[in-house]
Formats: C-alpha cells, structure tokens, sequence
C-alpha cells in the first residue's frame, strides 16, 4: 500500500516538474480566447501573453490600439473603423456610430425619437427595437447587433493576423447596467461575427482587474469612466475576489466629443470673425474637426497647441472667399491654449461630480470611505479633470494604467483565465445585484 502511495507521489511530483521545465523553456501557448471592449466611442481587442502574463492590446495595420465604434455604408463597399469615420462628414447619412446607446434596448416612440434626434443617420422603431436607414445602393435598414459584429469581426481578424490563427472564442465586457436582454443582444453581436463568447464580464469589473485590484486588499473602489461619448461611475464593493456593483450613476450624454464640440464652435466663430464667413463645406468642417480632436488630446500633454488649417470658404454666393490676389485655399491659424479649452469646458467639467456625489449617497459612504479611485476612458486624461476628482477626494487617483486601455487590459486578463493561460490569474467573480439601478444625469 505504501509503495503505490510512495508511486503515486512520484507521479505527481514528475507532473509538477515536467510543468515547470516546460514554462521555462518551451514556447509559451499563443492565445486562443481574445478580450473584446466594444465602447460607445472607441474599441479594443486584447490578448493574455502565457509566460509572461502580460496584456497585449491588438493594433491595426497602422499600429493604431483602439478603432472606432463606427461604421459607413457605400455603393461599394460597408467600412469600419478609421475608414469609416473618415467618411462621416461626407455620408453622414449612411455612417452609424453609437450603435451601442441602442443594443438590446426596447424604446418608447417618444423616447426612441428624443435619443435619434441627435444623430444625422435616420433611426426607426422595429416593434420597439432600434434599427438604423441607409441609402446605399438602395435602402435597407440594419441592427445595432449588426453594426457591433461588423466592429468585433473586424477586432477578430487583427487578432488572427497578429497570432496567425484562426481565433473562434472570446470573453467581452458590457456596461454594468446592461440588462439580461442587452447583453444577450451584445452577444449576438459577436456570434454573427463568428465568436463564442465564454464569459461577458462587467466594465467597471474589468477596469479593477486591470488595475490589480482583484489580487489586493481594497473594499471600495469607485470606477469613473469618461469616454468620447458617456460618463459612467460606478461604486464597486470587493470582499476577496468578489466584486458587487453597490451604486451606478451617469451621464450618457457626456463625454470626449461634446469638449471637441465646444473646442469645435470657439474655432468655427474665429474662422467667421477672421475671414468673414463660418466654415460650411464638408470638407472644411471635417478638417476643422480633425485639428481640434488633435488640439484636445496635445492638450493634455502640452499647455498650449498652434492649429493650422487650409480651409476652401464659401460665401452665400458660393464663391470662394480668398485674398483678393490669388483665389488660393487661405489658412486658418490659431494658438490655444489649455486654459481656454479648461474655460470653455468648466460647466461640463463640472457635471462629472453629480453622479460621483449620488454613487456615494446611495452606497452610504463617504469621500474617505473609498479606497481606489480608477480612472476608465481616454478622457480621464484631461488635467482638469484628474485635478477635479483629486480636489473632490483630497487623494490622487490611480493612474497606473493607462484609460483608454483599461477595460480591454481587465477583459484580456479573464480571457487568460478562461483560455487556461499561465501563469495563473485570480479571477474576478461578479455577484449579480438584482435591485441595481443606474441614476442618469443630462
């Protein structure tokens, strides 16, 4: 009997030393579970690097790590990504973005055409269900789940490029107020783009994971997530590797793009008082969009940016508006500065700490009750911004990673986990919260 034990051992121990040799000296596994963030604005797919248990964020072919939530149709051709937004000021009829605001979601009439009136593509009601109009080498309407798999079939194969295999399963992350139907729907998503989704993970979830926070000792952690579009906050109670979701509030209404848009109208208001006329051709507006898009992110680097423009101007006769020698594009030149671009944004600035207040009421904590703040989306980035939290808490947020990265590098993490990957991770379990509302704010 000892002697079968005594074998039994051995075998065990040959097992656990033949594990070891092979991680130190064999090629480590390529992934086979990708990490999807399918954002409102922007997303990324990621993978978990065995051996090294590194995240490993997919660029595109122009070694770009996010892509645009957006998606045109032509006579030709359906574009996603960059393609796709490069062409937005010139078919905005026919390039949807956004898809994600309508996913799985049942509207009103009244509601449906409140939340559509935004847009410049037309919006229409399928049995309450939102479906996009396009007009393109005839008229059809699509889903937002189709607009979403055309986003995530793209995601795939930069995957399958970088690994050089055929990738079929993945672990996707949805806003923590999704309900069963919308990510049901965010799931259908990815099947028509040919995935099998093993786990959909929470955002604010994936962010802590990112940050490190399900392997440490913190209790409450608040996720502030601000992106192109939406402003999420989220009030996170850990016990263990255990995450529930205490407190969600909002502004879906809020985000990177409407600081452009006032960055956008201070520029267009210097062209008129400088030439005479605004900027109304497409081309002009788009270029225009294009520099302060640039100017808003160097911002955060740089306390003051130049913009430098060639804009095509029209008078209401049509005319080109020019010097009167030469009929040439004239140049549009300005310097702005980040307290301006601070000036023009204060009152949005200021909306960020409404819902940060209401997470807070409704956990019953206080400011100092919280243990990490975690800052999720690119335009966490914005020094006024980080200055206001940590003004709000008397603490620094934790910058550690990097915002726009965040969720994908937490998705990537489970993907690891669910894929088998070593070394081995903690996974983070979600307790569901069946009375969970979100607050939204406009």
């Amino acid at each position: 009997m000892s002697g079968e034990i005594s074998l039994i051992g051995s075998v065990i121990l040959a097992l656990f030393l033949a594990g070891y040799l092979g991680q130190q000296y064999l090629p480590p596994p390529k992934a086979r579970v990708i990490g999807l963030d399918l954002g409102t604005t922007f997303c990324s797919v990621g993978i978990f690097q065995a051996g090294s248990g590194e995240v490993e964020v997919i660029a595109d072919e122009q070694g770009r790590l996010s892509i645009p939530s957006t998606v045109a149709f032509t006579d030709t051709a359906v574009l996603v990504g960059h393609e796709a937004a490069d062409v937005a000021d010139s078919h905005p009829e026919n390039t949807i973005y956004d898809a994600k605001r309508f996913i799985g979601k049942i509207f009103e009439p009244e509601a449906l055409e409140q939340e559509s009136a935004r847009y410049p593509f037309k919006v229409v009601s399928n049995n309450g269900s939102a479906e996009f109009v396009v007009n393109a080498n005839g008229s059809f309407a699509v889903t937002p789940e189709f607009i979403g798999s055309r986003l995530l079939l793209k995601m795939k194969k930069m995957a399958e490029r970088r690994l050089g295999l055929p990738i079929k399963m993945a672990v996707m992350s949805v806003p923590a107020e999704f309900d069963e139907r919308q990510r049901n729907y965010t799931v259908r998503a990815a099947q028509l783009a040919g995935l099998e989704v093993l786990r959909v993970i929470n955002e604010p979830t994936a962010a802590a994971m990112a940050y490190g926070l399900h392997k440490v000792d913190v209790f409450n952690v608040l996720v502030v997530d601000l992106g192109g579009g939406t402003l999420d906050v989220s009030l996170l109670n850990k016990q263990g590797a255990m995450f529930l979701t205490r407190a969600m509030a909002g502004n879906n209404k809020l985000g990177g793009q409407d600081f452009s848009q006032r960055l956008l109208q201070f520029t267009s208001e210097r062209v008129q008082q400088e030439f005479g006329v605004p900027p109304t051709l497409k081309e002009d507006i788009h270029s225009l969009r294009q520099a302060v898009e640039a100017a808003k992110i160097n911002l955060t680097l740089h306390p003051s940016v130049t913009i430098r423009v060639p804009l095509h101007l029209q008078t209401q006769e049509g005319s080109a508006a020019a010097a009167p020698a030469a009929p040439a594009p004239v140049l549009f030149h300005t310097v702005i500065t980040r307290q301006l671009f601070e000036e023009l944004n204060e009152d949005l600035f200021q909306k960020i700490l409404a819902p940060v207040e209401t997470v807070l009421a409704e956990g019953n904590l206080q400011k100092e009750d919280v243990d990490e703040i975690v800052l999720v989306g690119g335009s966490t980035r914005i020094p006024r911004i980080r200055r206001l939290i940590s003004e709000f808490f008397g603490k620094e947020p934790n910058t550690s990673v990097d915002p726009d990265l965040a969720v994908v590098t937490g998705v990537a993490i489970q993907a690891g986990i669910m894929g088998g990957s070593w070394p081995l991770q903690v996974s983070a379990i979600e307790i569901p919260n069946r009375h969970l509302r979100k607050t939204n704010f406009s």
